[in-house]
């Protein structure tokens, strides 16, 4: 039975999912892929509060299984079906309703900056470096510009982008690209502590808006969130977080399943 290439754990109301492919810098195959889109099944089962994304190995993600990805051109090995790619991956870390945390210890590469940026936070060791490899192999990084340009600026990315040169953590901090520097773990704990005291509802529907809200119609933009915010002060999270308020004691939300 061959070795798992992404474990997950859940606990405390958390889904880990870790990259577990060091051999290969934890490559992109389209079995890792296939593993990860399980990973994420697992966790959504679970109703957790968040999803932690970490690696094992001194490298975050190393990109696509360039191997892999030259067979596939050739036609000498067969390409995934739809579900289980890489844009699938990409949109369910985005779309997911629970927050989702990426922990980065080790160098990143291409399409692992995708992974990453799709991910709701980053947190980034100091030592970190980041490059978009593509250009160097006659590739473009265009599937992961989905993600990436949601966090940052075209004009931050120019140069990355064009000439492939590396770059520190705090480059990217500085251009969005990662929210915090320092020890991730301890980082993503403080998160997952700050994401567990909100309501799981009032989360989800807050991560759900910075998605939706940007670059809508002013008019439009009001009046849907006018309604939600009706919906929400209505609802049970909202009564229990205000008579806990009144009371001065903790809330009491809806308990995790895990």
């Amino acid at each position: 039975m061959a070795e798992r290439l992404v474990r997950v754990e859940v606990a405390g109301g958390v889904a880990t999912i870790t990259l577990d492919s060091p051999a290969n810098r934890n490559a992109l195959s389209q079995a890792m892929m296939r593993e990860l889109h399980d990973a994420l099944d697992t966790a959504e089962r679970a109703l957790v509060r968040a999803i932690v994304l970490t690696h094992a190995g001194p490298s975050f993600c190393s990109g696509a299984d360039l191997k892999e990805r030259a067979a596939i051109a050739s036609g000498s090995a067969p390409q995934d079906e739809p579900g289980s790619t890489m844009v699938d991956a990409l949109r369910r870390l985005i779309e997911a309703e629970s927050p989702t945390i990426a922990v980065v210890k080790g160098a990143v590469r291409a399409g692992g900056i995708g992974l990453m940026a799709a991910c709701d936070l980053v947190a980034a060791a100091p030592e970190v470096t980041f490059a978009f490899t593509e250009v160097r192999i006659g590739v473009a990084p265009a599937i992961i510009s989905v993600p990436i340009l949601r966090r940052v600026s075209p004009a931050h990315l120019t140069a990355p982008f064009l000439t492939g040169e590396p770059f520190d953590a705090h480059y990217a901090a500085t251009i969005g690209l990662v929210d915090a520097v320092g020890d991730p773990d301890q980082l993503a704990g403080a998160w997952c502590a700050g994401l567990r005291s909100g309501a799981p509802g009032a989360v989800a529907a807050t991560k759900a808006l910075l998605r939706t809200v940007p670059g809508r119609p002013l008019t439009e933009a009001f009046a849907d969130m006018a309604a939600l915010s009706a919906q929400m002060f209505a609802g049970d999270e909202a009564r229990e977080g205000m008579a806990a308020f009144a009371e001065r004691r903790p809330p009491r939300w809806v308990q995790e399943t895990v």
